[in-house]
């Protein structure tokens, strides 16, 4: 953005008289089509040009989900955070304070209670942007909590995913989350409450070889990357090329794996009437 930076802004600014802030403007990561800030938020971080939808933190999905920007956080049970002393390049106690540091949370999944078009719903939330959005300890005691939650509350549960997959520092540790997930999953469908995914991108690796794909309705955002091993993985693995839209949102919704693919604008809409179809509920007026 060297020619914002060193031809247009000081051309603005030389008639406005005012200074321009350095981040008015974000280049768009799919079109490179430049946007003001203020565009894209009202676009709920969807590139108005080519429509890619750009990752959301937790907190960011959570305000456009709830009404009125309002939900209760339930508080995650505390887990070791280092529990196998970990280093690789950097050691896990470090990485793990920079993403704390850097987010202003614990860990990267967020469990909260609130409404949808005035349907009581609890949610398990993922931010890619906390450590690729790994699933460790903490997040398998988040899915458990929601899960609990959701059935003392007599509410449908919905996972919102994004995530690389489990957190290798963790090892085995973090492995286990993947069963230990998928109960908590089928303790939700046991007490009869419905259970949504909203996968988004990406949905990757033990996520979404547990919790992410067990869920009563599947729900993508269009383009979202939604697979287990990584495509240069796979076909280095089988010495193949893989079709452009492999592992894309509109490929699985084609071959049954995902039931909707919907814009961001639509989500929220389209969560309710499951909902309220599956609650037997008649439509808001």
């Amino acid at each position: 953005m060297n020619w914002l930076r060193n031809l247009v802004r000081p051309k603005i600014r030389a008639i406005s008289g005012r200074d321009i802030p350095e981040d008015l403007w974000i280049r768009c990561n799919n079109c490179s089509q430049m946007i003001f800030h203020s565009e894209l938020t009202a676009n709920l971080h969807v590139c108005p040009h080519c429509q890619h939808h750009r990752r959301l933190t937790a907190s960011q999905r959570l305000s456009i989900l709830f009404d009125d920007k309002r939900y209760e956080e339930i508080p995650l049970p505390k887990v070791h955070s280092d529990p196998l002393q970990f280093r690789d390049v950097k050691r896990y106690s470090d990485r793990l304070k920079d993403a704390q540091q850097k987010a202003k949370r614990t860990d990267g999944t967020i469990v909260a209670r609130g409404t949808i078009d005035d349907i009581l719903v609890v949610s398990v939330c993922m931010d890619f942007s906390f450590l690729g959005g790994s699933m460790g300890m903490s997040c398998g005691e988040a899915i458990l909590l929601a899960s609990q939650t959701a059935i003392d509350s007599k509410a449908p549960l919905l996972a919102i995913c994004a995530s690389g997959g489990a957190r290798m520092q963790e090892s085995m540790l973090s492995l286990v989350q993947m069963p230990r997930s998928v109960i908590a999953i089928n303790r939700v469908k046991q007490a009869g409450l419905p259970y949504l995914t909203l996968l988004t991108d990406p949905t990757t690796g033990g996520v979404s070889a547990s919790f992410a794909m067990l869920g009563d309705v599947a729900i993508a955002e269009p383009g979202a990357t939604i697979g287990f091993a990584g495509k240069r993985v796979i076909e280095e693995t089988t010495k193949q090329k893989t079709p452009d839209e492999f592992q894309t949102a509109e490929s699985l919704m084609k071959h049954g794996m995902v039931d909707v693919v919907t814009h961001r604008k639509n989500v929220k809409k389209t969560i309710a009437q499951v909902l309220r179809i599956m609650l037997k509920r008649a439509p808001n007026a």
